[in-house]
């Protein structure tokens, strides 16, 4: 009796092992499967980047306004009375009996400007400036100098025939600006020349020298 039961319990064991083994691999392949590594190179393509923006290009800077502040020449553009910092002035006797001198202004600039009215011309020490003779035209019909361009006016000291008068050896000379333009007085040397209180004078600027002399 024992016997029976014990072979009738081995035979269920050996049952028990064979469908243990039958099942086992469908259950390994598949946790096999889930488990497998995905092969290098198949991931899913990443998207491709958009092309940037393409900049716009900057705007052409502006040309820059000239550095002196001066009117230039071109059209449209103002052109502003000369002043003592832009020109040269040299004075050169021309009839000793009357006490006449050539008056010359170069422009030395690099620009073009009006040679307004008269020269004010001072006589060394003595107070006051010579008396302007003769008309001059307005600011618009002043005489334009371009650079290098000289214009004159002639410097009457007045005879010396006796009368009242002072003898001095040296002017000065400013130019009318219309304007509040601080200038440096150019000087120039007069010798022996004798100046009457009373028919000393100067003309206006002009562009030639027989011009200014015979005003």
């Amino acid at each position: 009796m024992r016997t029976v039961h014990r072979a009738a319990a081995v035979l269920a064991a050996v049952t028990a092992l064979a469908l243990t083994a039958a099942c086992g691999p469908a259950e390994d392949d598949g946790a096999a499967g889930a488990g497998k590594p995905t092969p290098a190179g198949s991931a899913a393509p990443s998207a491709t980047a958009s092309p940037s923006a393409t900049a716009s290009p900057s705007a052409p800077a502006s040309p820059s306004a000239p550095e002196d502040g001066a009117g230039g020449d071109g059209p449209g553009d103002d052109v502003f009375p000369c002043g003592t910092a832009a020109l040269t002035f040299t004075a050169t006797l021309a009839e000793p009996t009357t006490g006449s001198y050539l008056l010359k202004i170069t422009n030395k600039g690099s620009r073009p400007c009006r040679a307004l009215g008269h020269p004010v011309v001072t006589f060394g020490d003595l107070d006051g400036a010579a008396t302007e003779r003769g008309e001059a035209p307005g600011i618009e019909d002043a005489l334009l100098l371009a650079p290098g361009a000289t214009a004159y006016a002639g410097l009457m000291g007045g005879p010396d025939d006796g009368g009242p008068g002072t003898t001095v050896g040296s002017i000065a000379m400013t130019m009318e600006t219309d304007s509040d333009l601080e200038q440096t007085p150019l000087g120039a040397p007069t010798p022996g020349l004798h100046v009457s209180p009373d028919t000393n004078s100067v003309t206006p600027w002009v562009d030639n020298a027989e011009d200014a002399l015979s005003l």
